[in-house]
């Protein structure tokens, strides 16, 4: 066996007996690293939102920051749920026009505090271009070279960008934090490049969706992120997990859980989606990949905790 194999069996057995008190017959300990609840849609109810995501097995989210505001009040959420909320201070593609002389101190000041565990929502989206390629560019370059000047972890967004969000990134090969490939939708090629290069793939409910012949699922099916480089994110209140359509397979269906189903159904929609539905996806995930649920959700807790410095 060779030496890397030996590493990651005893990392798995030290992770387990670590965190293996913390689970339960019933229920799972997950890392939500990405949900948006500084959205409008959670303004009137967002006590019984974080509630309900930790009876249903999520202990921990972080809250994304897409602008300077957001991710202050994206912080201002960590305050009022202490040890459960995390953010992200960063500036999203679509809105790189509004950068300005000030935007990189208040995102330095911002990432000053210990709940902001990462410089993001930031990256390339050349699909709906919202704010011009240029700008998006040099905004997103700005971001990566504060991540790397104060060792925060980058939350990468990418559409239809990949070639050039991995030549930004290479211009500060050695220097990186970790990076983390947010809501990631893209294909085999694409993911065995990211990895290469040291990255996180974080995915979501998309998996549902996809039915490209060399997409989410087939890179899980085929093995091609390992379970040590995955973490997970509803991205609420979008990217709902539709477990009832016709394309996903029976024998992942089979997979689902009536505790998991309950929490998606009974709260969950197309138009909120909210991190209670994560137990659904880690499911999901673990049916392509052929492992247990309990592994996925383990493993893809131990690697949020390890990459955004998380307290247990």
């Amino acid at each position: 066996m060779a030496e890397s194999e030996v590493k990651k069996d005893c990392e798995v057995i030290d992770l387990e007996d670590a965190m293996g008190a913390l689970i339960t017959s019933e229920n799972y300990i997950i890392v939500d690293i990405g949900a948006n609840l500084t959205n409008k849609k959670f303004t009137r109810d967002l006590d019984s939102v974080v509630s309900r995501a930790r009876d249903a097995g999520v202990r921990k989210i972080m809250v994304t920051g897409i602008t300077v505001q957001s991710s202050k009040d994206a912080l201002r959420l960590t305050r009022l749920f202490p040890e459960t909320l995390y953010s992200t201070a960063g500036v999203h593609p679509h809105e790189a026009k509004s950068w300005d002389d000030e935007t990189e101190e208040a995102l330095r000041e911002l990432a000053a505090n210990h709940e902001v565990v990462a410089i993001g929502e930031c990256g390339l989206d050349f699909n709906r271009n919202f704010s011009p390629q240029d700008v998006q560019l040099e905004v997103f370059e700005k971001q990566v070279s504060l991540a790397c000047e104060l060792r925060k972890p980058l939350f990468v967004h990418e559409r239809d960008a990949h070639k050039e969000v991995l030549e930004v990134l290479g211009k500060y090969k050695g220097r990186l934090p970790a990076v983390v490939i947010h809501c990631f939708t893209g294909d085999a090629t694409q993911a065995t490049a990211y990895l290469k290069e040291g990255c996180y793939i974080g995915l979501t409910g998309y998996v549902w969706k996809d039915k490209s012949e060399d997409g989410v699922r087939r890179i899980l099916e085929d093995g091609v992120v390992p379970l040590d480089r995955l973490l997970v994110e509803t991205d609420s209140p979008f990217m709902y997990p539709n477990t009832r359509a016709s394309k996903l397979p029976p024998y992942v269906k089979e997979t689902l859980t009536e505790r998991s189903l309950t929490f998606l159904h009974r709260y969950c929609t197309f138009q909120r989606n909210e991190p209670c539905s994560l137990p659904v996806t880690i499911e999901m995930i673990a049916a392509y990949m052929k492992k247990k649920s309990e592994q996925v959700a383990l493993q893809t807790t131990f690697n949020a905790l390890k990459v955004f410095g998380l307290s247990t």
